[in-house]
């Protein structure tokens, strides 16, 4: 059995390699070749660019393959380059661009554009419209279209995946990095936004490559499905911080002040804190349909990713640390504290100088 996988150097790629290996699959790798990424000898690379919808068909001139899994580049003309060399395809997109107010992720600060929605989104909640998102999301909106209507008319068969934030070892915008390197520099003061009670949709590397491969195994099951996958266990961003912290063995100075108080563009902190909705996909569909549970725990996975960013520290301004969109400017964020404090209490002062009507309370029970 022959198997492509367009992308493959991401942190879920190398993992779906594996995982097809496993399986007793020969291996094809198509990406641009820009991140070097250990693959097996036995994996055959080819190069060429997924976002170029001519370069993909010429390097698939006389191929073809029993499955293909994308996991990259402009899906829907790597599909339509699949046509007649695979019957089977597996596709991946993003989640947080598809769903209606789950705002703009191409924004500057694109956690100034969200807005409130239902916990446990499935994958039937109202998608990206031209009213109320931006391009980038109807893109991955009409590209969604596309793909699915190739298996409508009997082109491919095809499943796909829509991925919460993933992380995991080796990342290309780890969330983490930014816990870890504040406290390699012993640095206290953490802002963390209204507490850190908002809970953020993510994904451990393994567990969202085990549920892809889920439809590896069971391709008449999830034949045109489209599905939504996260890890069974939430976090809000407290409980993240508190895992990490005890990773680590250092406690943080959780500064908490409300997401109203903060400026316009304000990136003073880790940005996953910055979110100020919950972002929860339900994965109901998933589970039912092809059995998916959690083969890593929260706490496992923290502890793998946090271990290798230990060892593995990002060079300051590198490519994966200028990801993350956080400056690492402590003096401002001493300065932000400082003068939020200073304004705190005169408020508690101006607040204990207002008449307030006295309440007395019991409990309502006897």
């Amino acid at each position: 059995m022959k198997a492509l996988i367009v992308g493959g150097a991401g942190v879920t790629g190398r993992l779906l390699i594996a995982g097809l290996l496993e399986r007793g699959y020969a291996v094809t790798m198509l990406s641009r070749g820009q991140r070097p990424v250990a693959v097996p000898d036995s994996v055959e690379r080819l190069q060429a660019d997924p976002y170029d919808k001519e370069s993909v068909p010429a390097a698939l001139e006389g191929r073809s393959f029993d499955l293909a899994i994308v996991t990259y580049g402009r899906l829907r003309h790597v599909a339509k380059a699949l046509v007649g060399k695979t019957k089977r395809m597996i596709s991946v997109g993003g989640a947080a661009p598809i769903y209606k107010g789950w705002g703009d992720m191409t924004a500057m600060n694109p956690w100034e554009t969200t807005s409130a929605t239902p916990l446990f989104l499935e994958e039937d909640h109202p998608l990206a419209s031209a009213e109320t998102e931006t391009g980038f999301s109807l893109a991955v909106r009409f590209t969604e279209e596309q793909v699915m209507a190739l298996h409508e008319s009997g082109d491919l068969n095809i499943t796909h995946y829509r991925y919460p934030t993933v992380f995991g070892p080796d990342n290309l915008c780890p969330a983490e990095w930014g816990l870890v390197r504040r406290a390699r520099e012993q640095r206290k003061p953490l802002i963390t936004p209204a507490g850190g009670l908002t809970i953020p949709c993510r994904g451990f590397c393994d567990n969202v490559a085990h549920g892809v491969l889920l439809s590896v195994d069971q391709p008449e099951a999830s034949a045109g499905q489209i599905y939504n996958i996260r890890d069974e266990a939430l976090l809000h961003n407290h409980e993240w911080i508190s895992l990490v912290e005890d990773l680590l063995d250092f406690t943080f100075e959780r500064v908490d002040i409300p997401f109203d108080c903060l400026p316009q563009g304000f990136r003073a902190t880790p940005p996953q804190l910055l979110y100020r909705n919950h972002g929860i996909l339900s994965i109901d569909k998933l589970q039912q349909q092809l059995g998916y549970r959690d083969i890593v725990s929260a706490e496992e996975a923290l502890e793998r990713t946090v271990k290798w960013y230990l060892d593995n520290p990002l060079e300051p301004g590198s490519v994966p640390e200028q990801n993350l969109g956080d400056p690492f400017d402590y003096a401002y964020e001493d300065a932000f504290i400082a003068a939020w404090r200073k304004r705190r209490e005169q408020f508690l002062q101006d607040d204990a100088a207002l008449e307030k009507a006295e309440v007395i309370w019991r409990h309502p029970y006897q």
